[in-house]
């Protein structure tokens, strides 16, 4: 048969198959999500997430040293406060579990890139991720501490902020106040288009951050909605953030495409806790090959058009990298 068109020529072997790959995995684009928790010589596991753990912050270096010979040198701070009030003053304490973890991060690992989740339902005793006026989440009372959280992060030393709170405005209020303060080279990134999803239940548990009444459906986004992403995502961007992220990762393959297809400015996802759950449960249960998925997965985020992703799985990823099961 005379065919001049064969797709499998460029199959044939590793070396080839390598070499025409269209969708490449760095280390360099993951960045691993770190619990800290208040108080000291702390290292506690988190049992909704097997593998995962809480630290304190004098209690950092382990884990960060398994990033750094692994090659994942960017890490996403979540901080666990020990006492919760109503207004999350402990977000912007300066003695703060997140503020002690960057001051020791930048002391004692200089080499890593600090970015900072900027919200307040990990600081709040009822869990929601605002100021209250009643049961609902004042919008624009919730902007001022937001804007005081991420200014206290930036001063303790972080590189980045990352507000997922989805309050209208935070994006433009957090610039803001940084420009104002002598800090208009820290960028943010953006939780643009962060749907209410029950792939967070996980999280909620890690963090301690489940709300105590109702849900977030008032400020996260439906998951029926696509175009409303688009309209979140402008919105961002008008408003000074540098990096826009979808969140979750696997469900809204169709989102981070379009996203990353409608705004010239790097694209983030992030894979959150209940698909790294599923995953490890699946595997331990054998039904799966753990390592397999685990790049699949991986990949397929990236295919869809995302530059950076933020995964629970990163220094796993970055074995796999050598290993030469993805790349």
């Amino acid at each position: 048969m005379e065919l001049l068109n064969r797709p499998r020529r460029l199959r044939s072997n590793q070396t080839i198959r390598n070499m025409v790959r269209e969708t490449r995995v760095s280390k360099s684009a993951l960045v691993y999500p770190l619990f800290v928790r208040e108080g000291s010589n702390i290292i506690e596991d988190i049992p909704s997430l097997d593998g995962q753990k809480r630290y304190s912050p004098d209690r950092l270096s382990g884990i960060l040293t398994e990033l750094t010979e692994a090659g994942v040198n960017t890490v996403l701070l979540f901080g666990i406060p020990e006492h919760k009030d109503e207004i999350g003053s402990g977000a912007w304490d300066e003695n703060g579990a997140v503020q002690q973890a960057i001051r020791s991060i930048k002391q004692n690992f200089p080499q890593f890139y600090v970015i900072t989740d900027v919200c307040m339902c990990e600081y709040t005793n009822h869990g929601h991720c605002g100021i209250l006026c009643g049961h609902q989440v004042d919008n624009d009372k919730t902007l001022e501490v937001l804007a005081k959280t991420a200014l206290s992060h930036v001063k303790a030393g972080a590189d980045m902020v990352a507000p997922s709170d989805m309050m209208d405005g935070r994006i433009l209020a957090i610039r803001d106040v940084l420009d104002k303060n002598g800090y208009s080279d820290i960028p943010i990134m953006s939780y643009a288009v962060k749907y209410s999803s029950a792939f967070y239940g996980p999280f909620r548990e890690a963090a301690g951050s489940a709300p105590s009444f109702g849900d977030r459906k008032g400020y996260q986004m439906d998951y029926h909605n696509r175009r409303e992403g688009m309209k979140e995502a402008a919105l961002d961007v008008e408003q000074g953030a540098d990096i826009i992220m979808v969140k979750p990762a696997l469900s809204y393959l169709d989102v981070i495409c379009e996203v990353a297809q409608s705004f010239d400015v790097p694209m983030a996802a992030y894979s959150v806790s209940g698909e790294y759950a599923m995953i490890k449960t699946a595997a331990k249960a054998g039904l799966i090959d753990e390592a397999a998925i685990v790049c699949e997965t991986a990949v397929s985020i990236f295919r869809a058009g995302a530059d950076i992703l933020i995964t629970y799985f990163a220094i796993d990823l970055a074995h796999y990298i050598d290993e030469g099961r993805i790349g």
